[in-house]
C-alpha cells in the first residue's frame, strides 16, 4: 500500500500531546485551548498509544520516539522547531511544519512571499529584535530576507536593551518576551516602512490552537505540509 498519497480524516481527534520541556512547551501546556472536548497533555515515556495530535516543541531528543508513535497510531505531527531534524522522506502520517505560529505574522509573511520580488532593485534594510536571551537563528527574519531577495547576513539583529527601548520603542514590560521586525524600502525621496510587533506569549499559544483546529478539520495526506500551505488555503 502506498501511504504517500493516502488520506485520513482527523475530525474526531480530541487529544493533543505536547512534546518538550522548554519555555514554549510549558506555555502550551498551560495556555493551549482548542475546544472543551480536546484534552492537552504532556508527552511521557510509556504514554498510551492512542491516535492523537502531536505538537513537538522540544529540542529533538525525543523526535525518534515521537515519529515512531505517530507512525504506529496514524497521528499527525505539528513540528514547531526552527530547523527541524525531520527529513523529507516518506512518512506514514501527516507532518505540519510551523517554525512560526503567530497567524497574523504568517499572513504577513505569505504576502511578502508573493509580492516581495516587487521591491527588488530598491535599497532594502531588514532589522529584527527579540529578548536578549534569544541566541538561535531568527527564522522569521531569514524567511523575510529571502522573500525580499536579501542574504541571511543582511539581517540586522538587535539585542541591546537600550536600543530596544529608545530606538524601537519596545515597552519595558515586554523586553523579556517580544518579536519585532522592520523592513525599510527606500528609493530616493520615497520610502516604505513595514513593521511588525509581537508582545508576550499569547499570540503563539492562540496560533497553535488554531493550527490544531485546522488539522482536526482537514483530511490530510501522509506528507509534509508547510504552514504556509494552511495559510494560502484559508485553513487558518
Amino acid at each position: 500500500m502506498n501511504t504517500e498519497n493516502s488520506s485520513t480524516s482527523y475530525k474526531v481527534q480530541r487529544q493533543v500531546i505536547v512534546v518538550g520541556a522548554g519555555k514554549l512547551a510549558t506555555e502550551l501546556l498551560s495556555s493551549l485551548e482548542v475546544d472543551r472536548q480536546t484534552l492537552v497533555i504532556r508527552w511521557a515515556n510509556g504514554i498510551a498509544a492512542n491516535q492523537s495530535i502531536i505538537v513537538h516543541a522540544g529540542s529533538g531528543r525525543e523526535l525518534e520516539a515521537v515519529t515512531a508513535y505517530c507512525a504506529a497510531t496514524q497521528s499527525p505531527l505539528i513540528e514547531l522547531a526552527t530547523g527541524s531534524k525531520i527529513t523529507p522522506a516518506r512518512h506514514a502520517f501527516p507532518i505540519v511544519l510551523c517554525p512560526n505560529t503567530n497567524i497574523l505574522m504568517l499572513k504577513f509573511m505569505s504576502m511578502l512571499e508573493q509580492s516581495g520580488h516587487l521591491f527588488r532593485g530598491h535599497q532594502i534594510t531588514l532589522a529584527e529584535s527579540h529578548q536578549a536571551q534569544k541566541n538561535s537563528v531568527p527564522g522569521t527574519a531569514v524567511s523575510m530576507a529571502h522573500a525580499l531577495g536579501l542574504k541571511d547576513s543582511d539581517v540586522l539583529s538587535i539585542r541591546d536593551v537600550n536600543r530596544q527601548l529608545a530606538d524601537l520603542e519596545i515597552p519595558e514590560e515586554h523586553l523579556a518576551r517580544h518579536a519585532y521586525h522592520r523592513i525599510l524600502v527606500e528609493d530616493g525621496a520615497c520610502s516604505v516602512k513595514l513593521e511588525t510587533r509581537v508582545y508576550g506569549e499569547s499570540p503563539y499559544a492562540d496560533g497553535v490552537g488554531r493550527i490544531v483546529a485546522a488539522v482536526q478539520n482537514q483530511a490530510l495526506e501522509n506528507r509534509f505540509y508547510p504552514i504556509m500551505e494552511f495559510v494560502n488555503n484559508g485553513w487558518i
